[in-house]
């Protein structure tokens, strides 16, 4: 074939990954190594082979990133293939196979999926049903039992072995939360509920019911699977089940980005490849298109002194004149005043705001910085914080709609019946019974037409709420008119309980715009929340707003972007690798991937930062200030990656200048020159 547009701009191994045939292949992609346009350049190259688009199946951990790839594979053969290839996150096309499929399962069809703050309710309820919450000794609360029942169920762990190593605290109450989570699964099955995870273990469970499993795994020729070294066990077993026909399973992914231990991922299952898939191909793609080969000099060398990792090193044709710089700061006061003076030179430079990027191992990291850029009149905005899909108002809205698919959704019914005034959790689960005495098909009528009693403070708010249901329930509203009838029924209950009412209901006028689209109710509630955005601007597309603004993240938030210019912040031992995390070689290795991360997301200035003497509280002890040492990531033979940057001051003269009185500092002076 003459014209083959999807090999245009590659370099050799990416073009060897395109142009592979059958048969398993692993591309492990450095970072900034062009992964995505591999992996979209071989789809496109799959079709124009003859691969039907409906019988390849894409496999992402964001919907964006599905979104992405299958564009540029369109725009490389035919506009049809972001409709026809089956492209999402797991859990989407776990969801969309179950809603075909279920019923082999002897899965409801009308079944409702749960977000995960929506999960760990319903495992409160239950906690309470069990008598579980009032005991004489301390039991968990729901969202660490979310964590432990989600880290048990996609480790494929025993919950001993999972609250023995990750919740030890936990032990004493092994059976107690085991009967807990036999007593949740069995409310969810009544209520025809799926948490996330469920999507997950049903997928998996489907792909094992003789027949239909082979079905399933049948209907694809190719199965393609992006960042595959963040699968879980859960994950890993339904990519082999999928490609256990045809073994044409390619995944693309970077052992040394392995970073979400903590969403029970295993870099095993990358390093493992090779074994799982025999005769598999694997492809090496080491050149760096985003960073300067200084920056990648550092990267690789604290990776080489990790001996858990596939043999890889990162290069690049950008030369780069300014080599990174390892700042050895006094204390957090120092680090914060260097890193604000240095972005605002960039900015002077010519390098915007929006371009620079401070990053930082755990939230509470950035407290000081935050304080001194405020001071400085810089503008920033933080990652890692409160999604929108967590936010009241957005859960509100859902819990409504869901109720009206699915009226034996207990969690969503105490949600939406204690927004009236005077309705707490007692008079909710009174009114509830009341509701579904006739069965929870009939409880949406019940509400309509005969009302239980309810509290004197709610008889009005309550009798709103029957007439939006009664509008919504004749099937003559569209999803996004159901949505502003919602807001209509909640906007003085908005204006009640929350001070930025008017910005809520704007969010919800924005939703409403965005189902106006939507092909069903449960459609649409089933997408925000598989994959949730961050806020109506996700969904809504770019600002058009020209507004200037430094980012703060977290490590693990930053993974998969890039800024001309990073900070590392907090880089010494016991912030990067985290004295929570160092309980294993497993841990250790996984916090030195993350400053690996950290590191490959600067393009041309990379600069880290470390405190020796910052701030920590302490039990006991009149000083809350720790001193540190640089990461031991950094120590040794990757130092001398870097330019070394002293402290102005040493951190004992920091510390008793910042600490002593005017009088001391003069007393000092004095007996100084008394000799």
């Amino acid at each position: 074939m003459f014209d083959e547009p999807w090999l245009d701009g590659l370099n050799a191994p990416q073009r060897e990954a395109v142009a592979h045939g059958d048969g398993p292949l692993l591309v492990l992609a450095g970072a900034g190594s062009g992964k995505t346009a591999t992996l979209a350049c071989r789809v496109a190259r799959l079709i124009a082979d003859g691969v039907p688009p409906e019988r390849i199946l894409l496999l992402t951990f964001t919907r964006r990133a599905a979104v992405e790839m299958l564009q540029r594979a369109a725009a490389l053969t035919t506009p049809q293939v972001q409709r026809r290839v089956w492209g999402g996150t797991f859990h989407a096309v776990g969801h969309r196979l179950l809603r075909a499929h279920g019923r082999a399962l002897g899965l409801a069809p009308e079944f409702s999926v749960v977000d995960q703050g929506d999960a760990a309710d319903l495992l409160d309820l239950v906690r309470d049903d069990l008598g579980l919450a009032g005991g004489d000794r301390r039991f968990p609360r729901k969202d660490t039992l979310a964590a432990v029942y989600s880290r048990t169920v996609n480790a494929g762990a025993p919950l001993a072995e999972v609250i023995g190593r990750h919740f030890p605290w936990c032990r004493p109450h092994v059976d107690a939360v085991a009967g807990l989570f036999r007593a949740y699964t069995a409310r969810k099955r009544a209520q025809h509920l799926l948490d996330y995870d469920d999507l997950l273990l049903w997928w998996d469970a489907l792909l094992g019911v003789p027949g239909v499993g082979d079905d399933v795994a049948n209907r694809f020729d190719h199965v393609l699977v992006d960042e595959y070294q963040d699968t879980n066990a859960l994950q890993a077993g339904i990519v082999r089940r999928m490609g256990r026909a045809s073994a044409n399973v390619t995944v693309v992914g970077d052992d040394a980005q392995a970073i979400y231990g903590f969403r029970a991922a295993s870099v095993d299952h990358i390093l493992r490849f090779p074994a799982d898939f025999p005769g598999a191909t694997v492809v090496r793609l080491e050149q760096n298109y985003r960073s300067t080969q200084p920056i990648l000099d550092a990267a690789n060398a604290v990776m080489a002194q990790s001996g858990l990792r596939f043999d890889k090193s990162l290069w690049s044709q950008r030369a780069g004149a300014a080599r990174p710089r390892l700042h050895t700061c006094a204390d957090e006061a120092d680090q914060s005043e260097r890193v604000c003076t240095a972005v605002l030179a960039r900015r002077e430079q010519g390098v915007v705001l929006r371009d620079q990027a401070v990053l930082f191992r755990t939230g509470h990291h950035s407290a000081h910085l935050e304080i001194e850029l405020a001071r400085r009149n810089v503008p920033f905005v933080k990652f890692g914080g409160l999604r929108f899909l967590e936010a009241a108002h957005v859960k509100d809205l859902l819990a409504f709609l869901r109720l009206l698919d699915n009226p034996a959704d207990e969690v969503a019914w105490f949600r939406v019946l204690q927004l009236l005034d005077g309705m707490g959790p007692a008079s909710a689960r009174r009114v509830l019974r009341d509701l579904v005495a006739a069965g929870p098909d009939a409880a949406l009528r019940r509400l309509v037409e005969q009302p239980p009693p309810v509290p004197a403070a709610a008889a009005a708010d309550y009798a709103a709420l029957g007439c939006a249901v009664a509008d919504c329930l004749d099937g003559a509203l569209g999803v996004g008119a159901q949505i502003e009838r919602f807001g209509r029924f909640y906007a003085p209950l908005c204006a009640r309980r929350h001070r930025n009412a008017a910005a809520r209901l704007r969010d919800l006028s924005q939703l409403e715009v965005i189902a106006g689209g939507a092909p069903s109710r449960a459609g649409f509630v089933a997408d925000l929340v598989l994959d949730p955005p961050n806020s109506t601007g996700d969904l809504a597309g770019p600002p058009l707003l020209d507004e200037d603004y430094l980012v703060l993240s977290t490590i693990h938030s930053a993974k998969g972007l890039e800024w001309d210019s990073v900070h590392v912040i907090h880089a010494a031992d016991g912030m990067i690798p985290s004295d929570m995390a160092t309980g294993s070689s497993d841990e250790i290795e996984e916090e030195r991937r993350l400053l690996y991360v950290a590191l490959t997301r600067a393009k041309d200035r990379l600069d880290v930062h470390v405190p020796l003497r910052y701030y920590h509280q302490r039990f006991g002890g009149r000083d809350a200030h720790s001193y540190g040492q640089v990461s031991r990531f950094l120590a040794g033979q990757p130092a001398t990656a870097f330019d070394a940057v002293g402290p102005a001051v040493t951190p004992r003269e920091a510390a008793e200048s910042s600490a002593a009185p005017p009088a001391a500092a003069v007393d000092r002076f004095l007996e100084r020159l008394w000799g």
